[in-house]
């Protein structure tokens, strides 16, 4: 055998390289870049999903059969991608898909709704129910809220079967029904309730509830939603016996329920600082300059510092993060012109810290109110919500898998001041995190509104993150 020296070096240069690589590539957790494939398949689902209309009017349920027949085309057994429907609720379909692992510990769940709030075709400028590419954005009722995150899960699973890849613990994802509509049958609130062995998990990544935020173009952080604020209603009332317009009196339940309204538009709620909120505005003076930054650090210390905390408190987005709120949504009252009201009533909508009660806040109303003529009572009561843990490894996890896309992106853990299905998880005891890397312009947020957007490229990198970190959070902790 005839050796050439200058063709070992190179041989052996090669396999240098290689062995570079593949150091590498095991150091990443053997997260590849997700392949172009997998953006087409995601954006395919995309598609699907923002064509098929799934509004609480017309249901979820063709939209789950179409997501479990992707499953089940993929390979998925049937018994690992069941289509759930209420029998009483045959518009509310579910889809609750299962990745086996090897045992080592107990599931992760992925929380994906099916489900979108209305959009009137005649406000936007684009079919809502069509996915519509225009200039570097994807439109469409649902892209960001959260058909998009939908299609990143669903597309990261298929390609984790495509690799016959097995997790140390299993990878379950349900897809529901009725998160936007507060309907009469909650996907999550029922798939626990009827089929928890299907759900029961040891540990809840809901999209839905996370926040990637951007200014300016500019990408500025990865929220970890460990908490949310108890959302429940009451209503104020007032009664008399009327009389005639002519004939008025002091006792008007317009002009007293009005007078009650107007002290508690200048009532604020004590500062109630958590543990996620103490440790957000702590890491979000890393991306603050100036005063804000300096009050974000001064409101994070013990004890924080009250001037501090005033100057935060005269910004909407961060003054919900430091208390309770409740505010007037809703009035009516009177029934005739020439009739002195025998009624007056208002809507007060409340957004609760975890920790405090409904009865407190109630008993807070009614001081405030100042009236006893004022009647308080309960429309919608508060589902209690404790704060999932933010010690362990759930913060370390997602800065893992962001800075790998994004290095200067902080990770903020972040109290929800809405509302996602992670509160019937977290009431069952289930560690539940808001996680999304689809980087939305916070300055103009059109989850909900007219012309919904995200953009191609911000679509395109949530498909990446969403396989790397689904395939970080299986392993066993």
């Amino acid at each position: 055998m005839v050796h050439h020296p200058r063709r070992q070096e190179r041989l052996s240069r090669v396999q240098a390289v290689v062995g570079s690589l593949l150091v590498a590539y095991a150091a990443v957790g053997a997260t590849a870049p997700a392949a172009p494939e997998t953006r087409e398949v995601a954006r395919e689902i995309l598609r699907e999903m923002i064509d098929t209309r799934s509004t609480h009017d017309v249901g979820s349920t063709e939209l789950a059969r179409k997501v479990q027949a992707r499953l089940l085309a993929a390979g998925f057994a049937p018994a690992d991608a069941q289509l759930l429907i209420p029998a009483d609720h045959p518009r509310a379909g579910n889809v609750v898909a299962r990745l086996h692992g090897s045992g080592k510990g107990k599931p992760v769940l992925y929380l994906c709704h099916l489900d979108v709030v209305a959009a009137n075709p005649e406000d936007w400028t684009r079919d809502p129910f069509h996915l519509t590419e225009d200039n570097g954005w994807l439109y469409g009722r649902g892209t960001i809220d959260m058909k998009g995150q939908d299609a990143a899960v669903l597309a990261a699973l298929l390609r984790l079967k495509s690799e016959h890849f097995i997790p140390e613990r299993d990878i379950v994802v349900a897809f529901t029904a009725d998160e936007e509509s507060g309907g009469e049958r909650n996907g999550v609130d029922w798939l626990l309730t009827e089929h928890r062995d299907l759900v029961n998990a040891d540990l809840v990544i809901n999209p839905d509830g996370g926040e990637a935020g951007m200014k300016g173009g500019r990408r500025l952080y990865v929220g970890v939603q460990t908490s949310e604020k108890m959302s429940m209603a009451f209503e104020a009332e007032v009664t008399d016996k009327g009389g005639h317009s002519s004939r008025p009196t002091a006792d008007n339940p317009i002009y007293r329920l009005s007078e009650g309204l107007a002290r508690l538009s200048k009532f604020r709620f004590p500062v109630h600082l958590t543990d996620t909120t103490r440790q957000y505005f702590e890491r979000r003076a890393a991306i603050e300059t100036g005063a804000t930054k300096s009050d974000m650090l001064a409101a994070a210390k013990t004890p924080p510092d009250p001037a501090a905390l005033e100057r935060l408190s005269a910004v909407v987005e961060t003054n919900i993060l430091l208390r309770t709120t409740c505010t007037a949504t809703q009035i009516e009252g009177g029934h005739a012109q020439n009739a002195l009201p025998q009624r007056a009533r208002a809507t007060l909508q409340c957004r609760i810290i975890p920790g405090e009660s409904q009865d407190s806040v109630r008993d807070t109303l009614a001081r405030v109110l100042g009236d006893p003529t004022i009647k308080i009572s309960v429309i919608t009561a508060a589902t209690p919500s404790p704060e999932s843990p933010i010690s362990g490894g759930i913060l370390p996890t997602v800065e893992k898998v962001a800075h790998q896309l994004w290095p200067e992106v902080v990770i903020l853990p972040q109290m929800g001041a809405g509302a996602s299905d992670s509160k019937y998880t977290r009431l069952v005891g289930m560690a539940s995190y808001g996680i999304d890397g689809m980087f939305d312009d916070l300055d103009d947020a059109r989850a909900h509104g007219r012309d919904e957007r995200i953009g191609v490229a911000a679509f395109g990198q949530e498909v990446d993150f969403t396989y790397r970190l689904m395939r970080e959070v299986s392993k066993q902790r």
